[in-house]
């Protein structure tokens, strides 16, 4: 019996983990659902279509793959005005009687695969206790949150249909200033809208909309309602996610953002794979060197990012940094930009060591850092 063990254990072991390889790789060929996202990349374009006479074509490929969404949430809110008024809520308190009211809002989202994965804006999603997602081509399901991004405003949803139009993924990594683009959404309400413009520029930051900004940055016109829709390029591929408008009516003026189909399919991914997206972290707030602030620490013409605060127990406050810490280069690469540098952290993974170059009293330093985990932001 021993040796009929000896003989036969070995390859029964490494058998039984062959199929439990083949069974985690391809779960649908024992009938699990699979977790594959089959996303269609666009092939590359030699030639740019330049001035057709119409944009049918492309908005045909594109339209398809945008769906309406409809959010509703129950909200408490008091009964008459004056329960809010502070001096009324001094005297009788915060148990004052609430009526429950059903908020509703408008939005778009992009099939992305067809194993039924939306891409959508997280303010879009936040708080909602119902989506609705209607399809152009007369559809509707409900859509259940796989999960969010609050730092790149962006959420992941599901729908279980079959026969799902998934959108063509192009590059947003190649496009140009002066490229013809179309947004496709659900303005106001009133159903599918394409909209036409150009790409004003590319990798707008700094406009306090997200923490992570990459902005493609458009005048095709983007409306309420329109936010979670597509930015196609001219051949009908996805390259950004409408996201925000720059307007004191709330109105389009001609300043729409739009997040790049090479960000989004990212935290896509992330989400759907890790539940969440993992980011690195330091554990510093920075801000720019100003030739204000240069002049005040005595650092002449150096040129880097001022290390404003630092976290209790962070990776920064481990390696050695301190408050008014000039980072002159984080791995090799110069520290111009806080906001760049920072995004350079987040691709980091957690565990990792990087050398930071330091300028402190003078002095030149040079101090090593393991990546941490960024704490999850709030939907809030």
């Amino acid at each position: 019996m021993l040796k009929a063990l000896r003989f036969y254990g070995w390859p029964l072991v490494v058998g039984l983990l062959l199929a439990l390889l083949i069974i985690q790789r391809y779960p649908q060929w024992v009938g699990l659902p699979s977790q594959d996202v089959n996303l269609r990349q666009a092939p590359r374009y030699s030639i740019a279509q330049e001035g057709p006479v119409s944009y049918a074509e492309a908005v045909g490929l594109a339209a398809p793959a945008v769906a309406n969404l409809y959010t509703t949430k129950v909200v408490s809110k008091a009964s008459h005005p004056l329960l809010d008024d502070p001096t009324f809520r001094r005297f009788f308190g915060d148990n004052l009687p609430k009526q429950r009211r059903m908020e509703s809002s408008l939005g778009s989202a992009v099939i992305m695969s067809p194993e039924g994965y939306l891409l959508t804006n997280n303010h879009v999603t936040a708080g909602a206790d119902q989506i609705i997602v209607a399809l152009k081509d007369g559809r509707e399901t409900l859509a259940r949150v796989i999960g969010s991004d609050p730092e790149t405003d962006l959420a992941v949803l599901k729908i279980d249909l079959k026969n799902l139009p998934a959108i063509t993924l192009g590059r947003s990594d190649q496009i140009n200033i002066g490229d013809v683009t179309l947004a496709i959404g659900n303005p106001f309400g009133v159903g599918q809208t394409v909209t036409m413009g150009i790409i004003s520029a590319t990798g707008r930051n700094q406009l306090g909309l997200n923490t992570y900004e990459d902005f493609i940055q458009t005048d095709a016109a983007i409306n309420p309602g329109n936010s979670g829709g597509a930015l196609v390029d001219a051949h009908g591929n996805l390259i950004g996610i409408n996201t925000a408008i720059f307007s004191k009516s709330g109105g389009s003026q001609g300043i729409g953002f739009a997040i790049p189909v090479k960000l989004a399919t990212e935290v896509m991914k992330a989400i759907i794979e890790q539940g969440q997206v993992i980011r690195g972290w330091l554990g510093i707030e920075v801000q720019p060197l100003t030739p204000e602030l240069a002049e005040s620490f005595g650092l002449g013409s150096h040129s880097g990012i001022l290390v404003a605060g630092i976290y209790r127990d962070g990776p920064a406050q481990k390696a050695g940094l301190q408050p008014g810490d000039l980072i002159l280069t984080i791995d090799g690469e110069a520290a111009i930009d806080g906001r760049r540098s920072m995004n350079q952290v987040a691709r980091a993974k957690p565990g990792e060591k990087v050398a930071i170059g330091v300028l402190r009293g003078g002095e030149t330093l040079e101090l090593t850092a393991e990546i941490g985990v960024r704490p999850p932001q709030s939907n809030e």
